[in-house]
């Protein structure tokens, strides 16, 4: 049984959970919306949509990629399978929180090689993903190699891959209302072999 010493579990859970919405709050005062309004033109010009994350940040471009093909992007999680190669035309957005992780600057790399688009969502301006980056949407939230209090109480990169989660799903809405497609329209694409 998990020992909260001094607190009944329900009331640390209820702790918990406004320290993380409070962070939140503060990360959505910080957040540039020049920066993430910024990314709408790159996602609109692209032909294709190359979604790429380590870990937990992966796990959240995943949800935004789903989210992008049911609003009728061709959307493609970088390392599946049935990803092909990227091109001129094409989009590469990444999420690293320190902006240096080796397999997504290298992707970054080869999409500029072949003429690609990059936008980073990072944590840091000064990383390598953010040089190679067209586009940079910098997250108000510390590195999950900095334990960086006055940021976060949260562990590792938590605000971070919450975070670029619910900027994904802000562009994703807006994006959906602009298209002016309703949600019956959307549910069409949605997965029926579940």
């Amino acid at each position: 049984m998990i020992n909260t010493p001094n607190i009944p579990l329900n009331e640390a859970l209820d702790e918990a959970v406004h320290l993380i919405y409070q962070e939140h709050l503060k990360m959505r005062e910080g957040l540039d919306y020049k920066q993430l309004a910024a990314v709408i033109p790159y996602l609109e010009a692209s032909k294709r949509i190359f979604l790429m994350g380590m870990g937990r940040s992966g796990l959240m471009m995943q949800a935004a990629a789903m989210r992008l093909m049911h609003l009728g992007y061709e959307a493609y999680v970088v390392g599946e399978t049935t990803t092909p190669a990227i091109a001129q035309g094409d989009l590469l957005l990444a999420g690293s929180g320190s902006g240096s992780t080796t397999s997504i600057v290298n992707a970054a790399k080869t999409a500029k090689r072949e003429a690609a688009k990059v936008v980073a969502i990072t944590t840091n301006p000064e990383s390598l993903l953010a040089d190679l980056a067209d586009q940079v949407l910098l997250i108000p939230a510390a590195e999950k190699n900095k334990q960086e209090e006055a940021i976060s109480k949260q562990y590792a990169g938590s605000l971070f891959e919450q975070s670029l989660l619910l900027v994904t799903d802000a562009l994703i809405q807006v994006l959906w209302h602009a298209g002016g497609k309703t949600a019956d329209e959307l549910w069409k694409r949605h997965s029926n072999l579940e």
